[in-house]
């Protein structure tokens, strides 16, 4: 045994820096939703701040995406994997991004 843990590797790859401007945050929503746009203010302020792409998608237009989140709506997306939903806490998405 060489006194390595066997999950170290993953939490490294864990720890390593992400590189915002690389990374694309969704929001899914859906018109008229208050809390939706209480998550677009907030993620539009930080992926301004670091260069991050923002996207959104209205689940009303895409029916394997009303499915999935229509009960989870605002839901927010990072590189495509869920992050949050309901609402967005600001610290903890610049987190996600690297910052």
């Amino acid at each position: 045994m060489n006194g390595r843990r066997h999950n170290e590797p993953v939490s490294l790859l864990r720890r390593a820096k992400k590189n915002p401007a690389e990374t694309t945050v969704t929001l899914i929503g859906k018109p008229g939703c208050h809390l939706c746009e209480d998550a677009r203010a907030v993620i539009l302020k930080v992926t301004g701040d670091l260069g991050a792409a923002f996207e959104e998608k209205d689940i009303l237009q895409d029916p394997a995406l009303y499915e999935q989140y229509a009960e989870q709506i605002p839901v927010t997306l990072v590189d495509g994997r869920q992050h949050d939903f309901w609402r967005v806490d600001e610290a903890r998405l610049r987190k996600a991004l690297g910052a």
